[in-house]
């Protein structure tokens, strides 16, 4: 009996998620055998899985809200009704689209038509990112939650060639592609639903493995968003195959790496949260920072045990780079590191962030700061020391 048939349990759900996400190879070839109708794939799996980031995104942000710099936004609970409600249609829609899309480009890339395959292979690959939604109980662990949106372009690329029939040779191209309308389609219903909540626009801005068997290397190009670097995606796609937990600090831990001041700052408020799902852990610490009439809030973020998923940031090589009339966005590698920062010279107001050793997220915003100022709050924390830190475990 498939998952999504007439009679199944809710057993039947959860084991199917544990499947997909521990075991995805062989689930995937059971799935391919399935044949259930559209509305029970959507009754059945999607609508379920949807709502997790739907109903968890609208109740952290009206319970706990997201905060920095000592200022915390919340939504009042029609604006998170309306976000939880207009999230989940937008999710039901966009797989939809995606699987119109997998169907569509079948034939370019030597596999075969068939609308059903295409739903379940846009359906069942997006497991993890739905699964994920449940950080969003806690805004702060929100950069946690983007690592289930990386493990299901993996789940993608191991599904893809499977149920659409498409040759070895083909197969990396395709799923490329498909990920490149993923992304895109993503950020314009973000865009769309942050319109229709009136949500506040944030500051920021050689193996036979992953591509259904075929031996991949080299680089691909993704118009706005960089290289992928193929040969890495397979080879984190076996450590994840793996579904070895990871160690996660404990928060305290991270709180040790937040240094007492620097630069004329002193520490005020700390905090520490840590949650997950499973064997997927995160754990993260803030405190504020004051010097005079300038704010800096210094984050340590542990992706722990979802360290594999994190190592897929690797694999996409970005370098962007926009120019404003009174700041700047860049994204980049320094030191073999790769990090982002965004500066409005007007407002003396920035971020910028560090990923270290493909596991700790270290990030500081300021207002009424220069940049030099944010990254000294960064190297305060001590990379080399996370570094080693990620090496050790």
């Amino acid at each position: 009996m498939s998952v999504v048939e007439p009679g199944s349990a809710g057993a039947g759900l959860v084991a199917r998620v544990k499947d997909i996400l521990t075991k995805p190879s062989p689930t995937w070839d059971v799935i391919d055998r399935e044949r259930p109708s559209v509305g029970q794939l959507y009754t059945g799996y999607i609508a379920p899985l949807a709502a997790i980031p739907a109903v968890c995104g609208a109740v952290g942000m009206a319970v706990i809200g997201a905060g920095a710099m000592g200022i915390t936004v919340k939504l009042s609970p029609a604006s998170a009704v309306t976000q939880a409600v207009f999230g989940f249609v937008m999710s039901l829609a966009m797989v939809y689209v995606v699987a119109l899309i997998i169907d569509g480009l079948a034939p370019t890339f030597g596999g075969q038509k068939d609308r059903l395959q295409a739903l379940k292979v846009a359906a069942y690959a997006s497991t993890a990112s739905w699964v994920a939604g449940v950080f969003s109980l806690i805004p702060m662990l929100g950069i946690v939650g983007l690592l289930g949106a990386l493990y299901s372009l993996f789940l993608l690329s191991k599904g893809l060639p499977r149920l659409m029939k498409a040759p070895e040779e083909k197969a990396a191209p395709y799923t490329v592609v498909v990920v490149v309308v993923a992304i895109v389609l993503g950020l314009v219903i973000a865009m769309v639903t942050g319109a229709v909540t009136g949500a506040v626009t944030s500051m920021t801005g050689g193996g036979r493995g992953a591509f259904g068997g075929a031996e991949v290397s080299g680089k691909v190009n993704i118009p706005g968003a960089g290289e992928v670097d193929v040969a890495k995606l397979e080879a984190i796609g076996k450590a994840l195959e793996k579904g070895e937990p990871g160690p996660v600090s404990d928060p305290e831990t991270l709180k040790g790496y937040l240094p007492g001041g620097f630069a004329g700052f002193t520490r005020g408020d700390v905090s520490t949260g840590a949650g997950g799902v499973g064997a997927i852990q995160g754990a993260q610490a803030e405190a504020e920072y004051s010097r005079g009439d300038s704010r800096i809030t210094l984050e340590v973020t542990d992706a722990g045990g979802a360290a594999a998923l994190v190592g897929l940031a690797g694999a996409f090589n970005a370098r962007s780079s926009k120019e404003t009339a009174t700041g700047y966005e860049k994204m980049g590698q320094v030191d073999g590191r790769l990090t982002q920062e965004t500066y409005d010279r007007e407002a003396r107001r920035g971020e910028y962030g560090v990923l270290v050793g493909q596991r700790f997220w270290v990030r500081a915003q300021g207002d009424g700061v220069t940049m030099d100022e944010l990254k000294s709050a960064v190297a305060a924390v001590g990379l080399d020391r996370l570094e080693a830190a990620a090496k050790a475990d």
